[in-house]
């Protein structure tokens, strides 16, 4: 059984968790564990504040299951994701919070693809500065724009998943993405930054 149940599709292991296979749940959350935890830390920036989001997540999620609502067939994925920006949104709105993007240095940043593999101090030092920049005019963004960018460049997701979770279509994600970047372009202009070695 656990063989089978490692293999199944994310719909089969929902399948089997409410038919009583506690394991299958176990299983789908180890699937999606880093994914949502990470995407809730990239949002929230406190690991504490991150582990009781992410178990609300997961707490949702199998109440949903157990009363038998959950009728996204085949879209696993984009549900779970939906659930977890939905109660982001809710912690915000109650503890009226502005999510907010720094550096952590335990973690990967979005923006060490303009890192070059074995770079000098002193370029290593100017990079760190360039992300700083970035970072801060990401907060300046508005909110729809700032989230296409994170969910893009943090979890690497397509503009088809980003509509779903959005619940917008693929063009209104694909519009807010690139609104998002003509505006950052108008920052770096604006307040004279230089994003370049």
């Amino acid at each position: 059984m656990n063989v089978n149940l490692n293999h199944a599709s994310d719909e089969q292991l929902v399948s089997f968790y409410i038919t009583g296979e506690e394991e299958a749940l176990e299983i789908l959350i180890g699937r999606y564990q880093q994914k949502i935890f990470s995407y809730i830390l990239t949002i929230v920036h406190d690991k504490d504040l991150a582990e009781d989001l992410f178990q609300d997540t997961f707490i949702k999620v199998i109440h949903t299951l157990r009363a038998g609502t959950y009728k996204e067939e085949g879209k696993f994925n984009q549900w779970i994701m939906r659930i977890t920006r939905n109660l982001i949104i809710d912690y915000f709105r109650k503890s009226q919070k502005m999510a907010y993007v720094e550096n952590n240095n335990n973690k990967a940043d979005i923006f060490e693809f303009f890192s070059e593999p074995s770079v000098s101090v002193e370029q290593h030092m100017i990079t760190e500065q360039i992300n700083d920049s970035l970072r801060e005019l990401i907060l300046l963004l508005p909110e729809e724009q700032k989230e296409v960018l994170m969910m893009r460049l943090y979890q690497d997701m397509s503009f088809k998943e980003i509509a779903e979770v959005t619940n917008v279509s693929i063009n209104t994600a694909l519009g807010r993405m690139r609104y998002a970047i003509l505006n950052l372009r108008k920052l770096v202009k604006e307040k004279n930054i230089i994003l370049t070695y």
